[in-house]
C-alpha cells in the first residue's frame, strides 16, 4: 500500500497563530509521510506551496492568498492534520468542513472539538460524571460578576488556549481589569479558586475511543502561573518525566485521564492537565491539540514512555485512516 498523502494546515486566525507555525515545523521536520503544508494568515485568508513555506520560515502571515474554500485539490490528500491552535481551528469548525468534504483527518470530531475548547462547557460535563475539577464559575461579557467562593482566582478566557489572557488576580480589586482582558479573548470567561501548593502534572493520551496513557510528566517553573512565555520559551518551564509520584497517585491520573477521553468522544490525541493540590488530584482542562513546538509537553511524554516522535505522527495518521 502507498504512503498516505498528509495535508498539514498552521497558522489560523486566533491568538495562537505564532505557536501553530512553531508546531507545524516540528511536524515537517518529523513526519515519516509525504505532506505538504497549508498556512491560514490571521487575516483568514489561505497560504499554498511556496507562499506557505515562506510563512513558515517567517513564523507569522499576516495577509493570505485564497479565501475560504481554498483552491485545493482535496483528493490528493488521503488524511488532513490539523494543527491549528484555538478558535476556528480547534473548535470543530474546520473539523465540520472536514467532514463535509468526507476527508479523514487527524484529532477529535466536532462535538469533542467544540466541548473541549470551553473551559466551562467541558467542566460541566466532567463534574457532572464524578471527575474532580476546580471550583469555577462562567461569566458572560456586561454580566455583573458573582464569584461563589473566596481569592485568589485565575481569570480565562472559555476558548483559548498557550495561557493567551489569563490573569492571577489576588483580591476583589483586580477582578475587573482581568475580565476585561479575559473579554478581550472571548465573550465568555471563566473564574476559578486558586488552589494553594499546587502541582502541576500532564499525560498524554492517544487512541480512538479507547486511548492509550503516557507517562505522568510534572512542570515545574518560577513563573507566578504557567504563562504563555513559561510556555514557549525554552529552559522556563522543566518537565519531570516520570513525576515525582507515588504509584497511587500516578495511577489516578493516567485513569482519569483515560475516562475523561472516552466521556468527551475524543479520537487521535489529547494532553490531559491535572492540579494536585494537599494530596487531591484536579482536571484542569484538556487540549484536543496540543503543541508539537520543541518545548512541547505532549510529543516529549510519549518518547520517554518509548515512542519517539516520528513513531507517534505515524501513529496519529494511522488513526485519522482508522
Amino acid at each position: 500500500m502507498a504512503a498516505p498523502r498528509v495535508l498539514l494546515i498552521a497558522g489560523g486566525r486566533s491568538p495562537e497563530h505564532e505557536v501553530s507555525l512553531l508546531s507545524a515545523q516540528g511536524v515537517l521536520e518529523h513526519m515519516p509521510f509525504p505532506t505538504e503544508l497549508a498556512v491560514i494568515a490571521k487575516d483568514g485568508r489561505w497560504l499554498l506551496g511556496q507562499e506557505a513555506q515562506e510563512a513558515l520560515k517567517a513564523g507569522v502571515a499576516l495577509e493570505g492568498r485564497d479565501a475560504f474554500p481554498p483552491s485545493l485539490e482535496w483528493s490528493r490528500f488521503d488524511v488532513v492534520f490539523p494543527l491549528l491552535h484555538g478558535r476556528w481551528g480547534e473548535d470543530g469548525t474546520l473539523q465540520g468542513f472536514l467532514e463535509m468534504l468526507g476527508k479523514p483527518y487527524v484529532g477529535a470530531g466536532v462535538a469533542a472539538s467544540a466541548l473541549c475548547l470551553d473551559k466551562d462547557l467541558s467542566k460541566g460535563v466532567l463534574a457532572q460524571a464524578g471527575i474532580p475539577v476546580v471550583p469555577w464559575v462562567a461569566l458572560y461579557q456586561g454580566e455583573r460578576p458573582f464569584i461563589p467562593f473566596e481569592p485568589p482566582f485565575f481569570v480565562k478566557p472559555a476558548n483559548t488556549g498557550s495561557s493567551i489572557g489569563i490573569r492571577r488576580v489576588e483580591g476583589y480589586a483586580g477582578l475587573e481589569e482581568a475580565l476585561a482582558e479575559a473579554f478581550r479573548h472571548d465573550q465568555k470567561a471563566v473564574v476559578e479558586k486558586a488552589l494553594s501548593g499546587v502541582r502541576e502534572l500532564e499525560v498524554g493520551v492517544l487512541g480512538n475511543i479507547f486511548g492509550e496513557a503516557s507517562p505522568v510528566g510534572e512542570v515545574r517553573y518560577r513563573a507566578a502561573f504557567y504563562d504563555y512565555a513559561t510556555k514557549y520559551t525554552p529552559g522556563r518551564a522543566e518537565l519531570l518525566i516520570p513525576a515525582p509520584l507515588d504509584p497511587g497517585t500516578q495511577e489516578t491520573v493516567q485513569e482519569l485521564a483515560l475516562k475523561a477521553y472516552r466521556l468527551l468522544g475524543i479520537r487521535g490525541m489529547a494532553r490531559v492537565d491535572f492540579f494536585l493540590a494537599e494530596g487531591e488530584v484536579y482536571l484542569n482542562e484538556i487540549n484536543t491539540i496540543p503543541g508539537f513546538t520543541p518545548t512541547s509537553m505532549y510529543p516529549r511524554l510519549f518518547a520517554a514512555g518509548g515512542l519517539p516522535y516520528p513513531e507517534l505522527l505515524r501513529r496519529l495518521v494511522e488513526l485519522a485512516l482508522e
